[in-house]
């Protein structure tokens, strides 16, 4: 009989995650708007990003080494249910109080702490609920959750901002949080304790960190770096096409708002497709390599495009990206073995964090002293290069990561 993908455990999985994602995108709709009304300064908009990216980086290094070594589903559960106790809380202050940036910088740190984690322990518990030979699809349906939920959410976000004002919002993301960790709750997987060792002992902690880079694994390492990199550019890219929008003759920012309705069309036609058909084994890596060079140039080549080919671009890149994310994730996921998975999780997410604040800081320098398509130009000419010293140059290592077997589990 052949395996479904559509089990009880992903279907409740899926559901939370629908679930947490809509009230996300409500709740950071209202906030990001309730800042720049209530200051009217962008600096002070960016200063609450900058607070923001500060958990992503140093928590997932504390809390991965313990994460690998208790059950994650209680992790998932509470962080998800101490999240909307966090956003009940403020829902009920904006409610009976006036806006405080003070205090509202303070519950942006709490929020991205508890969403760090939360996300770790999401990426760490989501393979061992998907049945073998199913990794693809799921992370196809995965993969294409977010946008499709932001482009329905964005339009009722915007309603409801001004029918209903923050705090309400703020209390609809919080029982949406609640019902997620609900939904959590009852899943059903066998999970256990996997050592014995004291989890509060500095040497233990030390010991786990330092296994966790697996400095033999070349694969996974060279996947690592190249998607830093790249996705560190992407981030510096944003502020520069909407400076060549506003400035360029002939452009408008209205125009740059159909590059994110070319993106979804791509990946949703893209995700339909990857979640009918499977790419053989030996094809991956052509087809990743491939896929990745054409994205690069794609960059490379945007922003001196006629506008209807620029929205052809977008619209290849997100058919292109969605199906080299789904094929990249659900291989690495499935080649690292469940003792480390945490640990490697938090390493690509603070290694992605850390390059994306320093590519896009470079980037806006750059962007001040070169025309913003020479920039932008370069920047891609340069990620190109980097696939190349990362992915190609450790082809082999990398073929044995987008294999179908695991791969680190004898390592040691």
């Amino acid at each position: 009989m052949k395996q479904t993908l559509w089990t009880r455990e992903f279907t409740r999985i899926t559901a939370a995650t629908a679930l947490g994602a809509a009230g996300g995108i409500i709740s950071q709709f209202a906030l990001s708007f309730l800042v720049f009304d209530e200051t009217g300064s962008t600096l002070a908009a960016a200063l609450v990003v900058a607070i923001q990216l500060i958990p992503m980086v140093l928590l997932p290094l504390i809390v991965a080494p313990m994460m690998d070594r208790l059950p994650r589903k209680p992790f998932l559960v509470w962080g998800d249910l101490l999240n909307g106790v966090c956003y009940a809380g403020a829902g009920l202050f904006l409610l009976h109080s006036s806006f405080s940036y003070i205090a509202y910088l303070a519950f942006s740190l709490l929020v991205s702490c508890l969403g760090a984690f939360d996300e770790l322990a999401y990426n760490s518990f989501y393979p061992l609920l998907l049945p073998k030979g199913q990794e693809e699809r799921a992370y196809t349906v995965s993969a294409m959750l977010y946008p499709i939920l932001k482009v329905l959410m964005m339009p009722l976000a915007a309603v409801l901002y001004d029918k209903l004002g923050v705090g309400r919002l703020l209390l609809i993301q919080a029982a949406l949080s609640v019902l997620a960790a609900f939904l959590e709750s009852r899943i059903r997987v066998q999970e256990s304790r996997r050592d014995q060792e004291p989890l509060l002992s500095l040497k233990t902690w030390w010991r786990d960190v330092r296994e966790a880079y697996l400095r033999q694994e070349h694969g996974l390492h060279g996947l690592y770096a190249y998607m830093s990199v790249t996705n560190g550019m992407a981030s510096g890219y944003s502020p520069l096409l909407i400076a060549f929008f506003r400035t360029a003759p002939g452009f408008t920012t209205a125009m740059y708002s159909f590059f994110s309705v070319a993106e979804f069309a791509g990946r949703t036609i893209g995700g339909a497709i990857r979640y009918r058909y499977s790419l053989p084994e030996k094809k991956r890596f052509g087809f990743l390599f491939g896929v990745y060079q054409t994205y690069e140039l794609m960059d490379t080549c945007l922003l001196w495009l006629p506008y209807p080919l620029m929205l052809v671009n977008r619209a290849i890149c997100g058919f292109l990206g969605i199906q080299s994310a789904t094929i990249r994730q659900a291989a690495v996921q499935r080649y690292i073995p469940d003792r480390l998975r945490a640990r490697l999780n938090a390493y690509e997410s603070m290694l992605c964090t850390a390059a994306g604040a320093a590519l896009s800081l470079a980037i806006g320098a750059l962007g001040e002293v070169l025309d913003y398509r020479l920039c932008m130009t370069v920047c891609g000419l340069i990620t190109m290069a980097v696939c190349w010293l990362t992915v190609f140059l450790r082809r082999r290592q990398v073929r044995q990561v987008l294999a179908d077997r695991p791969g680190v589990d004898q390592i040691r």
